[in-house]
């Protein structure tokens, strides 16, 4: 008993330390952290690093729209565009065609030596009840300057049908600011009314659920070319000559998770010392979330448990592959359909005693992600321990299933084609090939 510990420790400490010297462990401790931030800072970065966008306004409707649209563009901190007039050809056109054509050359790189590169036009026609608005753009997918003269638009046209109908606009600007004083409540709640505070074990739960697709499929991922690297240049052979499936199977899957859990736990120091200088006030009510329903316990288990089973998959496919390529192969099928609880995590957060949910959360390569997400909202124990108990079992039953096919998947040469596979790894004989 103590020396195939002993083996199955050296093959795990193996596996860790040779992963933990690598640049890529310490690429993807720190850029994750720094993408997460960039990511949360990065709209208000651009918004303010970018040239303000030069824009010409050309009423012909006569409605006076202009000076609504101007007000609109101008106001706030920064102006979402600065206003240029219109080229003296535009100013001259009787239809919203030919101010078009007038204005398109000032739209390109190379304008015409008579005006400045405008950025955007806005050509207003038609009557003070129905303006049609031709809004010309240098850029394709930029919805914003273009929401926002519409937008005005809308309420220059509202004015002048509130006018045409005897009301005045000022007194139906009055009644429409006002709304009624809104308090959230929820008998989940820990004071009745809703506050950040209840919200932040959900908002954490689809967090951790996020973390723990990530961290067990990168594990798995890793484990996977570790097998095919090591079966190609035969010292997978090598090892099977001094320790057992079980033994090298486990050590394998030891290490690596020993890898995965490092990264989730520098990430977590990471943002931990981040919260801690940007918002300390949060910090206990992030630690006071993590353990609402046992939060952080039943992530530890499902990482546990889950990166098991799929370690486990991963692992024997790895096995009988001789490059990354052929393993590709098999693992398309799979990854299609590990990867749909994603696609419900969100709905998970929204909507976590939902049938399909529910249901979602007992099929155990499912169980790990949903059920993380469904955490937060407190779901009955019965269902919690009764997923756990299905999924540990399934675990158990494709931990069993794949150290037969990693013993036939390291023992056989060259390539085998998915019958033959199930037939090494059910004890019958593999045909020869040709």
């Amino acid at each position: 008993m103590g020396g195939s510990f002993n083996r199955l420790s050296r093959i795990a400490a193996r596996e860790f330390i040779s992963y933990v010297r690598t640049p890529g462990f310490w690429l993807s401790l720190l850029i994750a952290p720094l993408a997460a931030s960039f990511g949360g800072f990065a709209p208000k970065l651009m918004h303010e690093a970018s040239p303000t966008p030069v824009i010409a306004i050309l009423d012909l409707s006569g409605t006076g729209g202009g000076p609504v649209i101007t007000r609109a563009l101008l106001s706030g901190p920064k102006p979402l565009a600065r206003i240029a007039p219109a080229p003296p050809a535009a100013q001259q056109a009787t239809t919203a065609t030919e101010a078009g054509a007038a204005l398109k050359p000032y739209l390109g790189n190379n304008p015409p030596k008579d005006g400045q590169r405008l950025d955007a036009a806005a050509i207003l026609s038609g009557t003070p009840q129905q303006i049609t608005l031709d809004f010309w753009s240098r850029d394709l997918n930029d919805p914003l300057l273009q929401s926002a003269v519409r937008a005005a638009v809308a309420e220059s046209m509202q004015q002048a049908r509130l006018r045409a109908a005897g009301l005045d606009p000022r007194l139906i600007a009055r009644f429409s600011g006002i709304e009624p004083e809104l308090h959230s409540f929820s008998p989940r709640a820990a004071r009745g009314a809703i506050s950040f505070r209840d919200r932040l074990p959900s908002i954490l739960g689809l967090a951790l659920a996020f973390i723990l697709f990530f961290a067990i499929f990168t594990g798995a991922g890793i484990l996977l070319n570790s097998v095919i690297e090591e079966k190609s240049s035969r010292i997978l052979e090598v090892l099977l000559s001094s320790a057992t499936v079980p033994e090298i199977l486990a050590g394998k899957i030891l290490g690596v998770a020993g890898v995965s859990a490092s990264i989730i736990g520098g990430w977590g120091v990471i943002a931990l010392i981040g919260l801690n200088r940007l918002a300390p006030e949060m910090v206990s009510q992030v630690g006071s979330a993590l353990l609402t329903h046992g939060l952080i316990f039943w992530f530890v288990v499902f990482f546990v448990i889950g990166y098991l089973m799929y370690a486990s998959i991963f692992a024997a496919i790895g096995a009988f592959c001789e490059t990354v390529r052929e393993a590709q192969t098999l693992l398309g099928p799979i990854m299609i359909v590990i990867t749909i609880p994603v696609t419900f995590l969100s709905l998970a957060l929204e909507h976590p005693d939902a049938p399909l949910i529910v249901a979602l959360s007992w099929i155990p390569p499912f169980t790990p992600f949903i059920m993380t997400a469904r955490l937060a909202s407190g779901p009955p124990v019965w269902q919690v321990l009764g997923s756990l108990v299905l999924m540990s079992a399934t675990a158990a039953a494709v931990v069993w299933l794949c150290a037969r096919a990693f013993r036939a998947g390291a023992l056989s040469t060259g390539k085998i084609d998915l019958k033959q596979m199930i037939r090494r790894v059910f004890g019958g004989p593999a045909k020869a090939a040709g």
